[in-house]
């Protein structure tokens, strides 16, 4: 069993199960203003801020995007990312992520990453995750007899697809634009090819609730990995690294002891299926450069401008 403590996710508003798979997601009744209350619009700005982040966009453009007026938007922008989209522009450059590099000495990043979680602001963002790993058996069997319940979730940063087995959450993924989970679905059916999918929001609404922080008696978050020795380790290290560090793929091959095995320790990192709960996001080159992510360079600094800029606060 792998534990450890991580960042809580803070959509600000509770997350929306999709009624149908190829349709949009349903409207917010408590937000007549806009459907779904605004969630795909600014997460459509945060997309793009991360994106031309050398020449971000103004907050009248974003607005104009958005069809409202920049205090309206600026207003629903804070709402639904907890900071005004000046703040995050400022974390989402190359600048930040090599500032991110500096805070370490040599590989040593992961290390420099639970100093600042033990000790830092990044503790106001825990949550406990409890990751287990298949058995022998179900890893053979390749989900035989196992249904697999999924529902799609609209938060700030971005549509996600979360599917949970009986014993936790297997898989969490960014859909992208256009929120088609179609792709997603037939890589966890690959994943668990003898696994019954059913579409029910019940099981991952109430894992959704516990990423939280706002939600009363949050629990631990328990997954359900599918993956060999060497990637449970690998998972096991990313786990470690706090809200807003970083570590290098050289770095995690040194904490796992194994340090010729940058490479493969790269491989585990880009096979991990559950997002954001196993930060893999946070695994970045030795130069700053944030690419080698399972969804996306965009989504990957989003991720960690976001971060950033929560940590810093206003």
């Amino acid at each position: 069993m792998l534990t450890a403590t991580r960042p809580a996710f803070t959509p600000l508003r509770p997350l929306t199960a999709m009624d149908d798979q190829t349709g949009p997601l349903p409207d917010d009744p408590r937000d007549p203003v806009l459907a779904d209350g605004g969630a795909r619009l600014v997460a459509r700005a945060l997309h793009r801020l991360a994106r031309d982040w050398q020449e971000p966009p103004s907050l009248e453009d974003l607005a104009a995007e958005a069809g409202l007026t920049h205090w309206h938007f600026q207003r629903l922008f804070k709402r639904w990312a907890g900071i005004s989209p000046k703040r995050f522009a400022q974390f989402a450059t190359l600048g930040h992520a090599r500032a991110l590099l500096r805070g370490g000495a040599g590989n040593d990043l992961l290390g420099a990453s639970l100093d600042l979680g033990l000790s830092g602001p990044s503790r106001l963002h825990d949550l406990f995750v409890v990751a287990e790993g298949v058995t022998p058996g179900e890893y053979k069997g390749a989900g035989q007899g196992l249904t697999i319940r999924w529902a799609l979730h609209r938060t700030a940063l971005g549509t996600v697809l979360l599917a949970a087995t009986d014993r936790g959450v297997c898989w969490f993924g960014f859909t992208g634009e256009g929120d088609d989970p179609a792709g997603q679905l037939a890589e966890l059916a690959r994943d668990w090819p003898h696994a019954t999918l059913v579409k029910d929001p019940a099981p991952t609404l109430a894992a959704a609730a516990s990423l939280d922080p706002a939600a009363q008696g949050r629990g631990p978050v328990t997954l359900h990995l599918k993956g060999t020795n060497f990637q449970m380790r690998v998972w096991r290290a990313l786990l470690d690294i706090p809200f807003g560090g970083v570590a290098t793929y050289a770095g995690i091959a040194d904490r796992i002891g194994q340090p010729r095995a940058a490479r493969a320790v790269g491989n585990a990192v880009g096979a991990n299926k559950v997002a954001w709960l196993i930060p893999c996001h946070r695994v970045i080159r030795g130069t700053g450069v944030l690419d080698n992510y399972r969804w996306g360079p965009v989504q990957k600094r989003t991720l960690l401008a976001w971060e950033g800029a929560r940590l810093a606060g206003e």
